[in-house]
């Protein structure tokens, strides 16, 4: 996406923006309460956008997020390794076979 700063967790900031050829917004929702504290902020606006947005803990604001979402799931599965799964609309699960692995 032609960004060329260092895109870090935004912890303490909500929401961190990127510029590149598309916006990048870098979303961590884990210090919010509901879709309603997310709607405060804007982040809506975000999410149906001109950009592309990345969200941490999503499942805390699950009447937010669009039909689209592609939603990746890490799991620990050793020291050093672990175990993505990617889901998303049926067209997606169908090229990747349902609840795909990588």
């Amino acid at each position: 996406m032609g960004i060329v700063e260092t895109i870090t967790s935004p912890t303490y900031t909500i929401i961190t923006e990127y510029q590149g050829s598309l916006p990048l917004y870098h979303i961590d929702v884990y210090r919010l309460n509901s879709d309603e504290d997310f709607e405060n902020l804007g982040g809506t606006e975000l999410l149906y956008g001109s950009g592309v947005s990345v969200v941490e803990w999503s499942e805390r604001i699950p009447h937010s997020l669009p039909p689209e979402t592609i939603t990746i799931a890490i799991t620990i599965s050793g020291p050093e390794s672990r175990v993505l799964r990617i889901s998303g609309p049926a067209e997606m699960e169908h090229s990747l076979g349902k609840g795909g692995a990588l």
